[in-house]
């Protein structure tokens, strides 16, 4: 190989070193659980997922068939996992966490959070946005793919986009989480309570756009119990934009709104299996601070209340 060839491998594989000592993927079982690494990687994407298969799991995590076989066995074994053949196409076995493997999910998110939590949170906010830019930058250079959309944009909202929401969020929690149409209804509560009634200097709606096409939403008003607080509700980014940048863009955008209209804070409510709307949360600052169970939208889940001082 050439020097600079040479060199710049030494310097990546000296960063791998690095960091799977820092994040603890040596030890043999992930984060002091029962656990391999590949193993929750597997049980990661079965966690976030209201079904998937067998082969889209060897797609997704591009591991051996039968090695993820064999991991799979272990899960049935252990009650974790449960296969039901498709209503769709009886030659697909969907696979999904049961109770009990929905519990060591849980447990296992949570200490992987707290995790990078630590990590990050002795740094400033101006050296997280640069490790967050530079983790999206290396993503970006090694997918092989320019993952470039096109022209995004964030506007406030116009005639036509509170149905667009209402719409999209029922649809996209049904496909994916299973919710019902208690969710919906909800959804559609909010909404219209926001746009027959709120103040533009102290609420506002937001969509996104990628070239002029909706892809996202989120919107802020005043919470009922404290006047100093601002609410973030009904943050949604479309799967096919998903990855690009649009739910950190919308909150940041909600954030800024709130500072400029003088509230104190911002507090938003949403639940445990949102995993990718928690994680654009914690890098925007916000903070777990309750965590209650219930039964909402025909399903068992742990509502969680979020905070962020301005």
């Amino acid at each position: 190989m050439p020097a600079d060839l040479v060199a710049q491998v030494q310097a990546i594989r000296r960063f791998n070193r690095f960091y799977t000592r820092r994040i603890g993927v040596l030890e043999e079982k992930l984060l002091a659980s029962p656990f391999t690494l590949a193993q929750a990687r597997v049980l990661f994407e079965l966690g976030t997922r209201k079904s998937v298969t067998a082969g889209e799991l060897v797609g997704i995590l591009g591991l051996d068939p039968g090695y993820l076989s064999r991991i799979l066995q272990q899960f049935a074994a252990s009650r974790l996992i449960a296969r039901v053949r498709s209503t769709q196409d009886g030659r697909r076995t969907e696979l999904s966490l049961t109770a009990k493997g929905r519990k060591e999910f849980g447990a296992l998110d949570r200490k992987s959070r707290h995790l990078v939590a630590q990590m990050i949170s002795p740094l400033s906010g101006t050296q997280r946005e640069r490790l967050l830019s530079a983790m999206q930058t290396l993503q970006e250079a090694l997918s092989g793919v320019d993952t470039s959309p096109g022209v995004i944009s964030v506007r406030p909202y116009r005639i036509g986009d509170v149905g667009w929401a209402i719409e999209q969020h029922g649809r996209l929690y049904a496909q994916e989480f299973d919710w019902n149409g208690e969710f919906e209804a909800l959804v559609a509560t909010l909404f219209a309570r926001f746009a027959s009634n709120h103040d533009p200097r102290s609420e506002q709606f937001w969509v996104a756009e990628i070239d002029g096409e909706r892809a996202g939403c989120v919107f802020v008003v005043r919470n009922e119990s404290d006047p100093h607080t601002a609410q973030l509700r009904c943050l949604l980014v479309d799967p096919r934009a998903r990855g690009l940048g649009l739910g950190r863009r919308l909150v940041e955008e909600c954030i800024g709104f709130a500072k400029a209209a003088g509230y104190r804070g911002v507090l938003l409510w949403t639940n445990d299996v949102l995993v990718a709307a928690r994680r654009i949360y914690e890098a925007a600052g916000f903070v777990l601070v309750e965590e209650s169970p219930h039964h909402s939208f025909g399903q068992d889940l742990v509502g969680q209340v979020w905070t962020r001082t301005l």
